[in-house]
């Protein structure tokens, strides 16, 4: 039997108690709408890119688990910063590990919902580049994780294979088959910085793969990958027509010229088993190609107007190149090539500070400004800013 509204008052109490709940009801989807919103805006504007937070925070952590690891190092400045507590450490770890993930889950979710974006990506001479930086970050969090070694756990063979080495061997087939097979893709019309991505892939792969004892394959992804270094190397180096096409904003990726060396000389330290003398004339070369982009900061100037996702290509470069003279200091011994580890060590982690620092400062121009604002996202779709004044500053070109 319905109950029978008998006062004022209570006839008050039910229509203010109706539009209560009507009022709830229409917050929780005005807020549902926000978050699909803000999720779509998200996903659209995400692309492989990103990976290079991940890429920067992994090339710390295997540089300090590196350096906390064991050594044959005697001299007073290694045992120093050996002392660093290990929690400090698990932490980095930690942090690069969850980062990983959530770029992860990020781009499977684009993959799954805006296939069409990831398919301009993978056809663009720019973007393809980066879709190497994913398995290249899992890569090198396995080799830094602190709960298990590569000689004694299953799943770090899972993963190798399944999260890195088949993902690359498919992007190599891809981009050096075109090289030499198709059309307008050959390597003097496509060839930019970033394509040293494809290279790096390589050889963290065979660096991973002699830590796990398996040297043939170690030797078969460093052949692969030096072979069209060398290739590539000289291309750039001529700048051929087509190879300099570069947004000023994507100038930060220079600096993968002297990481792909310095990766070299790791990978091949361990498949040799020490840093031998060709271990020490890659170092060498990453070196000099370092100082010579140092010794030029005007190249950089437009890019560093205004901090974007391009400004985490610093961080990784510098980080496998101290890694280099870590293992270079603990070979030849002596104060000097200690105090130039001190040195590079220092730069490394005090740019991957500022860009951490920076990144939370600026979390939203990462994801929810418009495409123009990121150099990558507006070189593959090739949209620019709605106000004149802004259609106006098309990208210059290296």
């Amino acid at each position: 039997m319905a109950a029978v509204v008998t006062s004022h008052t209570e006839l008050q109490l039910v229509v203010d108690t109706a539009d209560a709940s009507s009022g709830g009801l229409m917050s929780s989807t005005i807020v549902a709408k926000g978050i699909k919103e803000s999720l779509i805006s998200t996903l659209t504007k995400f692309h492989a890119g990103y990976f290079r937070v991940s890429l920067s925070l992994g090339g710390q952590a295997l540089l300090w688990k590196t350096l906390r690891g064991p050594t044959d190092d005697t001299h007073t400045l290694r045992r120093t910063l050996h002392l660093f507590h290990p929690t400090a450490f698990t932490v980095l770890w930690s942090l690069s590990f969850f980062a990983l993930v959530l770029l992860s889950i990020l781009y499977l979710l684009r993959c799954l919902f805006y296939f069409k974006m990831v398919k301009e990506e993978f056809f663009h001479h720019v973007g393809v580049n980066y879709l190497f930086a994913p398995s290249i970050s899992w890569l090198l969090l396995l080799q830094s994780s602190p709960f298990f070694t590569p000689q004694t756990h299953y799943s770090y063979t899972v993963i190798w294979w399944v999260l890195a080495v088949l993902p690359i061997a498919v992007l190599d087939v891809k981009i050096y088959g075109q090289w030499f097979t198709k059309g307008k893709k050959f390597l003097s019309a496509v060839a930019n910085p970033t394509s040293q991505l494809s290279v790096i892939g390589n050889l963290v792969g065979a660096q991973a793969a002699a830590e796990m004892g398996w040297k043939e394959s170690a030797i078969g992804l460093f052949s692969l990958g030096m072979v069209h270094y060398l290739v590539l190397f000289v291309t750039l180096y001529q700048r051929l027509s087509g190879t300099d096409q570069l947004p000023s904003m994507l100038r930060p990726v220079f600096f993968l010229f002297f990481a792909a060396p310095s990766i070299a000389s790791l990978a091949w330290q361990s498949i040799a088993g020490s840093f031998d003398i060709a271990s020490k004339m890659l170092f060498f070369l990453s070196l000099f190609l370092f100082m010579s982009l140092v010794c030029r900061p005007t190249l950089f100037k437009v890019s560093m107007k205004k901090f974007n996702v391009a400004w985490w290509a610093y961080s990784f470069p510098l980080s496998v190149l101290a890694l280099a003279s870590m293992e270079y200091a603990e070979e030849v011994k002596g104060s000097t090539p200690h105090l130039l580890m001190l040195l590079l060590l220092t730069f490394s982690v005090f740019v991957s500070i500022c860009l951490v620092v920076f990144a939370l400062l600026n979390s939203k121009i990462l994801l929810f400004l418009p495409q123009c604002f990121d150099p990558i996202s507006s070189l593959i779709s090739r949209a620019m800013c709605s106000t004149p004044e802004q259609n106006q500053q098309r990208p210059q070109t290296v």
